[in-house]
């Protein structure tokens, strides 16, 4: 039997924090990729994500922005009827990856406070 399940929705979540640029873990997002937790983010507003993979010492870090785009007509009710509430318009985010590092310790406070600012990203 073939399954109709896409990759993201069969592989395992991982658990990712939200760091400020003080160096605080601020809020938990989770998906099967750094990418899905980062659109998470900037979908509430965020914009310099940076992501610690729960369980390692890595960091993502990430560009975000959302902008108002109009909803598509193949959309489901409940985006339609949202949409209303916005002159037919949807948040829809974007993110573009800056980059990984590994941290020095486990604990967020004795790393580098260097590490908590999201690098430029080359265009």
């Amino acid at each position: 039997m073939v399954s109709t399940s896409n990759d993201t929705e069969s592989r395992d979540k991982k658990n990712f924090g939200l760091i400020n640029e003080n160096g605080e873990e601020v809020g938990t997002y989770s998906g099967a990729q750094p990418r899905d937790a980062a659109l998470k983010a900037a979908n509430r507003g965020v914009t310099n994500i940076i992501l610690r993979e729960k369980g390692t010492k890595k960091l993502h870090y990430f560009k975000g922005k959302r902008e108002l785009v109009p909803a598509p007509a193949n959309a489901p009710e409940w985006i339609k009827k949202a949409a209303a509430r916005n002159q037919g318009k949807i948040f829809k985010a974007n993110v573009e990856k800056a980059g990984t590092a590994n941290l020095e310790y486990s604990e967020l406070e004795r790393n580098p406070k260097s590490l908590f600012k999201v690098p430029a990203t080359k265009k």
